[in-house]
């Protein structure tokens, strides 16, 4: 007599599945962790190579790079003088009137700097775990801004709300854009250089490091903050706390704009300091360090933990 060979149950099934289903529900976690792990790594890796740039262009220029040019917002920014330090020559060769010499001259978002440069991505200047934005006629946005310091968005403003600004490597303080690390009396490993900023959607131009406003972040915010980022217009802002992009288009005398350091990395934001190395900050870093952490001259006994 031939034997049958038994097939599995119906329960039998649904228990595999089940069992199969417990699994990958147990699995996904870990390799969603993994993979944030690699894109944090990959960010830091970009941070580290920015600091390096930086210190590149202070050796052949004996200053860092200004956060804006002294002709205003949006004739080139810090990032378009680290192009040549982050193996894009070419990029940099190809934009024109940096620093508005020519007052008819193109500014960042017109041909042939849209055409050749700021409608590009730099993979170096991006974070892995954001999205990539482009929110205004294709130009791009990035991840990475400049430390103006302790109070606004250009570190112009002298106190805010009984806090003064203690200088900045990058910030403006009696009209000078310019510094030195040599200025940076605090010390290079205590003071910030470049930290994490998040792209905004729609409209929104944080991230947008093409333009002066959002190329530089604020330590009066904490990292992650719930309260918003202050941009000079609500055109601007697309308030999205859910998704870490708080925000609002009114500045006022004690809140001007400013814009806080924001990454997708759970539990804090990257930086890098002045002596290059890179730094995860946790969200609950205490505020008085914080601040003192961007300040280059403000003679605090703090460092970041």
């Amino acid at each position: 007599m031939v034997r049958k060979s038994r097939g599995f149950t119906l329960v039998e099934l649904l228990v595999v599945i089940a069992i199969i289903g417990v699994l990958v529900a147990m699995l996904l976690p870990a390799v969603q962790a993994a993979r944030e792990a690699a894109r944090r790594s990959s960010c830091a890796n970009n941070l580290k190579q920015l600091g390096i740039a930086m210190h590149n262009y202070h050796d052949i220029h004996k200053k860092l790079p200004p956060q804006v040019s002294a002709s205003g917002c949006c004739w080139g920014t810090w990032q378009v003088r680290i192009l040549p330090f982050i193996e894009q020559q070419a990029a940099f060769d190809l934009y024109r009137n940096l620093g508005g010499t020519d007052p008819t001259g193109p500014r960042y978002g017109a041909a042939p700097n849209t055409t050749n440069v700021t409608t590009k991505r730099f993979e170096m200047l991006t974070c892995p775990s954001d999205q990539p934005q482009a929110p205004l006629s294709g130009i791009t946005s990035h991840n990475y801004a400049v430390n103006v310091g302790n109070t606004n968005a250009y570190g112009s403003q002298a106190t805010l709300n009984g806090i003064t600004h203690g200088g900045a490597p990058f910030g403006l303080r009696s009209g000078r854009w310019v510094w030195g690390l040599a200025d940076i009396l605090d010390g290079t490993s205590n003071t910030l250089m470049v930290g994490e900023v998040l792209q905004g959607r729609g409209s929104d131009l944080r991230g947008f490091t093409w333009w002066g406003d959002a190329s530089g972040f604020s330590t009066y915010l904490p990292p992650n903050a719930t309260a918003p980022d202050v941009v000079y217009t609500t055109a601007y802002c697309n308030n999205q706390p859910q998704l870490n992009l708080p925000c609002t288009g009114t500045p006022t005398t004690t809140n001007p704009s400013m814009y806080a350091s924001r990454s997708r990395h759970p539990g804090g934001v990257q930086v890098t300091l002045c002596d290059a190395s890179v730094r995860f900050v946790a969200n609950t870093i205490d505020i008085n360090v914080w601040r003192a952490s961007s300040t280059s001259e403000g003679r605090e006994a703090s460092q970041l933990p």
